[in-house]
């Protein structure tokens, strides 16, 4: 089980700020790398074949759950991931978003969840395919300033 301060900013535990900041930090990076490594592997261990689209130089690639939903689409070019790729959950909602080069990740990822009924947002960047840093926001983290 993560500690408290894992999933809340404003937080009363054992932990000071810097072991408990550092321990999301590392948990998140983990966390990070494990959805985007699963992301990566979804486009290659379907059963159904992806719609292919000829665009311009690059072809375009839309992958689908079994329910018709789009599942993830992107581009190739000469055979290796390119450009923008976008992966939605079973119900249509986008859940992550990145840029491959030459297949390789690069630059920020996006990565969409809800935990506990609460949406998250990790905004991970990406250098040769390595996760340079992650930042993560929550929607209970915010603070309503009308009050």
């Amino acid at each position: 089980m993560l500690p408290k301060c894992f999933f809340n900013v404003n937080f009363v535990s054992n932990f000071d700020r810097e072991q408990c900041k550092q321990l999301k930090t590392n948990d998140m990076k983990k966390l990070v790398i494990a959805v985007a490594v699963l992301f990566s592997g979804v486009i290659f261990a379907q059963d159904a074949k992806p719609v292919l689209e000829p665009f311009g130089s690059k072809v375009k690639a839309t992958y689908f759950y079994e329910n018709g939903q789009v599942q993830q689409e992107g581009y190739f070019e000469n055979g290796k991931l390119e450009g923008i790729w976008v992966s939605y959950n079973e119900a249509g909602d986008k859940i992550a978003m990145g840029e491959y080069d030459a297949g390789v990740k690069t630059g920020k990822w996006f990565f969409w969840s809800q935990v506990d009924g609460k949406n998250s947002l990790s905004e991970v960047d990406f250098s040769s395919n390595k996760v340079e840093k992650v930042k993560s926001w929550r929607q209970d983290a915010f603070v309503n300033s009308n009050e």
